[in-house]
């Protein structure tokens, strides 16, 4: 780069005249270069803009302070030769700083030029996001760098839900890093580029063929959405010939870079029609009533050269560059600054017969304007203008807009701060940033072909080919996955007919074939099966019962899953005997033993309690007794209640109930639980008790499950053994080669519902699922997830599971056991025997203090007319109390009221036989 770049040095210096010494601080002239194609869309717009600006600077003598600014303007006639030509002739003038190139390739190689003479170097069109300041530290872009395009490019496909673009672009710098700064933003996102379609420079593309061979490819290809980043020559011809071969239809999405929306406003000769629903971005610049102004005098007076030329923001920007260096300029020029001009020695140096090198003049205070550019702060056309530490521009923003009759129709907006929006960016600046995907936002579009419906962005690839989808050639469990006699390509099982039945959901056909994976002797490697379709050369998908693990998922992508699986353990049982006593094991003995003598305890409390007041707890001996069994037994069904009459009575009673009401229910529960599931007997209780022990376990060749139980169970890879079929299962756990299997639900499901004597020991103790595998970030996993959901909402995926997989040869299916079920015993229950127990001592207590209170309180008045002899005995007093006890209590209240009317009528009788 740096020997061409010499020989342009060497032949401009040759043709150039002698440059002075150093200048006066003040010139008369501050001399500026341009360097464009004044016959491109960029340089007839960017001539009329300096123009203008040059002569509103210097519409005020006192700006600069006497001296006018003179823009200079070299023809590069898109071409890189004379672009060197008219960069060396700037250096000869004195020019204290440059305007373009228009072009990156260009700006790539004067920068260096730039470096050495130190002359600053402004360009708003070349773009390029790898002009690194730091390599190229006198290079400064006026206008948002191409990063910030290509990043509002990738939150648009982000947030339509797109994955997989095509890029079609120029081999050029600007147009190549462009579309690796685009890949870059998109894989950041999880998208990606997945086709590059690389056209000839702009300059030298005469005629469509290699776009009509790119875009032939294209077409053939799954991904429908295109991003085109060219200049405006190849982007009409690239739309030309896309609405020929029909790519302007439904389902296409075209997205182009600002050039189109320049040739819109630049009112350049353009079939709108036919770009009906192609999306293009335009770099943003805010309202302003000096914006208005600008467009207004454009419009009559500008532009009256000529007429066709309308005003693109690359016209504003235009403008506001030579603003920012006669800002400079004024801010060096106050400070005291002097520009002035030297020969450069390393040039002086280089001898030569043809070599005027000394002509080319090193502009030395170049660095010191540079630094007074980059700390520039003005209002311009485009809003405010300032550079960031990094050099880039404040506030990148571009307006997001759909060509929809023969038109542009604003979307929305892009920001670095707020991201889309349908409101103007400005409006965010003030509040923090919010990209979260809730706060993205834009208008509804018109996409080709007229729709309004969002393109799905994908189709399976217009090539004739179909889709390779691998499945495994099992040899065993076969109800999920088998051949069809023999078939090479004919399958059939669970799993494929919920495939089939889910594409069937789709608004799509997919064409597709079987390809078997394995060789049928063996179940072959599950792990081996996905990497293939990982790395997609020898399948594009694969159906079958794999399992979704955490390793898988790092390299496809799954569907949503069809079928629970988990891994569970299987071991041999045995069954106990039937026994006639079986509703005895729910309470433990002792259990039975405290429960029969509280329902006697609490009889004999009721029955002390109510005897003297209710007639049902009197009578003969026997009849007592029965009454009492009865009436308590019978609380277990809440009858007799309102026949206890004694408040202390109800008060037991109904403790006593509630105690009943528990254990029953206890009882109930236990009892149940002890029929419906038959409890088996087995040593292994579950996958802890399996790691614990010493035995070896089997486990299904192919399976996840060996690997699962080395790494993360560590168990030895010694104890595990490979097992291939449910017959190998049934003879290994038989002749006790293993102790037991370990094995996903679905495949242990299937084979106990042929082999009886085994049953799963413990739960689940993974969680996952079966689904379908596809390469990473294909849409068609997401496409078939959202079938399956619709297969499980109406029920076929059931239906399906039913036809295949519910059947079973055993009686009683053993399910899951964890062990066996504990019996009830009285630790459980002693805080409400405890409470019942005090509830009745506290009633017979009670009932104990009043009879002994109304004994002796009616004994001594029956004993009036009797008083006992001392030698009475205390039996006979025992026997008294008892008999009161005993006799009901209405009949001692009439007969105390008998006597007390008899003690009263003989007083009155005595008081009235007494002689006055």
């Amino acid at each position: 780069m740096n020997c061409v770049l010499l020989s342009f040095i060497v032949l401009g210096a040759g043709a150039g005249l002698l440059s002075g010494g150093a200048s006066t601080s003040k010139p008369p002239v501050i001399n500026v270069g341009a360097i464009f194609g004044l016959n491109t869309m960029y340089g007839k717009t960017a001539s009329i803009a300096f123009k203008a600006a040059e002569d509103d600077v210097n519409s005020d003598p006192t700006f600069l302070g006497g001296s006018k600014l003179r823009i200079m303007i070299s023809d590069a006639q898109r071409s890189g030769f004379l672009s060197i030509m008219g960069a060396l002739q700037f250096m000869e003038t004195d020019v204290v700083a440059i305007i373009g190139p228009q072009t990156s390739i260009m700006a790539h190689v004067l920068s260096h030029l730039a470096n050495e003479l130190t002359v600053p170097m402004l360009s708003f069109t070349a773009l390029d996001p790898t002009l690194s300041p730091l390599q190229f530290p006198f290079f400064v872009q006026t206008a948002p760098s191409d990063l910030f395009l290509m990043r509002a490019i990738a939150e648009m496909i982000t947030y339509y839900g797109w994955s997989d673009v095509v890029a079609l672009y120029n081999d050029d710098d600007n147009s190549r890093n462009g579309i690796t700064a685009l890949g870059d933003e998109l894989e950041e996102r999880r998208c990606k580029i997945s086709y590059k379609a690389v056209l000839p420079l702009d300059v030298v593309i005469t005629s469509p063929t290699e776009i009509i061979e790119e875009l032939t490819k294209i077409r053939g290809m799954e991904s429908r959405i295109i991003v085109v980043n060219t200049f405006p020559n190849t982007g009409k011809m690239i739309f030309e010939e896309a609405k020929r071969l029909g790519m302007m239809e439904k389902g296409y999405v075209w997205i182009a870079t600002t050039w189109l929306s320049s040739l819109i406003d630049s009112n350049f000769p353009l079939d709108l029609k036919s770009l009906n629903g192609v999306l293009t971005l335009r770099l943003h610049t805010p309202d302003s009533r000096k914006k208005r102004d600008f467009a207004a005098r454009w419009k009559n007076k500008l532009s009256s050269n000529n007429k066709s030329i309308g005003l693109n923001v690359y016209g504003l920007y235009a403008y506001d560059t030579v603003w920012i260096i006669a800002q400079a300029v004024k801010s060096f020029l106050e400070a005291g600054g002097n520009l002035s001009f030297s020969h450069d020695a390393k040039l002086s140096s280089l001898k030569g017969e043809a070599l005027n090198l000394s002509a080319l003049s090193r502009f030395d205070e170049g660095p010191q304007l540079l630094d007074y550019i980059m700390h520039t702060k003005i209002s311009g056309l485009t809003g405010p203008v300032q550079f960031h530490q990094d050099r880039s521009m404040v506030q990148p923003s571009y307006d997001v807009i759909d060509v929809v009759d023969g038109g542009p129709h604003q979307i929305g907006y892009w920001s670095n701060h707020s991201g889309l929006s349908v409101v103007p960016p400005e409006s965010f600046y003030n509040k923090p940033s919010n990209r979260s995907s809730s706060n993205q936002h834009l208008k509804s579009v018109t996409w080709p072909g007229g729709t309004s419906v969002t393109p799905r962005g994908w189709v399976f690839p217009n090539n004739g080919k179909l889709l390779r989808i691998g499945v495994p050639d099992r040899a065993s469990f076969k109800d999920f996955v088998s051949r069809v006699n023999g078939s090479s390509h004919k399958v059939q099982g669970y799993c494929i007919d919920v495939f089939e039945a889910a594409v069937k959901l789709l608004s799509y056909p997919v064409p597709h074939e079987f390809i078997f994976f394995g060789d049928g002797l063996q179940n072959p490697n599950y792990n081996d099966l996905i990497d293939k379709v990982a790395n997609g050369v020898d399948f594009d998908a694969a159906v079958g019962d794999i399992a979704i693990v955490t390793k898988r998922t790092r390299i496809v992508d799954y569907t949503q899953p069809y079928i629970e699986s988990g891994l569970v353990v299987v071991a041999p049982v045995t069954a106990p005997n039937e026994n006639p006593w079986a509703f005895l094991r729910p309470f433990t003995p002792p259990m039975w033993a405290v429960t029969a003598s509280f329902f006697m305890v609490v009889g004999a409390v009721i029955w002390i309690l109510e005897h003297r007041t209710n007639d049902e707890f009197r009578g003969p001996p026997r009849r007592q007794i029965i009454t009492i069994l009865w009436f308590t037994f019978s609380t277990m069904f809440f009858s007799h209640r309102e026949n206890t009459t004694s408040t202390l009575g109800r008060m037991v009673l109904l403790i006593w109930l509630f105690v009943v009401l528990i254990i029953t229910s206890s009882y109930t529960a236990s009892l149940t639980s002890m029929l419906t599931v038959q409890q088996l007997n087995s040593p292994i209780k579950g996958v802890d008790t399996l790691i614990s022990s010493s035995g070896r376990i089997g486990f299904q060749v192919g399976s996840f499950a060996e690997n699962y139980m080395i790494d993360e169970l560590n168990i030895a890879r010694s104890r595990l053994v490979p097992l291939g079929s449910p017959q190998e299962y049934a003879t290994a756990l038989q002749n006790g080669t293993v102790a037991a299997i370990v094995d996903e639900r679905p495949y242990v499901d299937l084979f106990l519902s042929d082999y009886c004597k085994f049953a799963i020991r413990g739960q689940e103790f993974t969680r996952c699922g079966w689904g379908f595998a596809f390469p990473r970030d294909s849409p068609l996993a997401v496409d078939m997830s959202t079938a399956i959901l619709g297969l499980s909402e109406t029920g076929e995926l059931q239906r399906i599971h039913d036809r295949w997989l519910s059947k079973s040869n055993c009686s009683s299916p053993h399910g899951s056991q964890s062990g066996d079920s504990e019996q009830l015993n009285v630790h459980s229950f002693w805080g409400m025997f405890l409470v019942c127990g005090i509830a009745c001592l506290v009633a017979l207590f009670i009932h104990f203090v009043k009879i002994v209170r109304n004994f002796i309180k009616h004994k001594p008045e029956e004993e009036e007319k009797d008083i006992p002899s001392p030698a009475s005995s205390r039996l006979k007093k025992l026997q008294t109390f008892l008999a009161y006890v005993d006799e009901k209590e209405e009949e001692s209240k009439r007969r105390f009221k008998r006597k007390r009317s008899s003690l009263s009528m003989n007083a009155n009788s005595s008081i009235s036989s007494t002689p006055m």
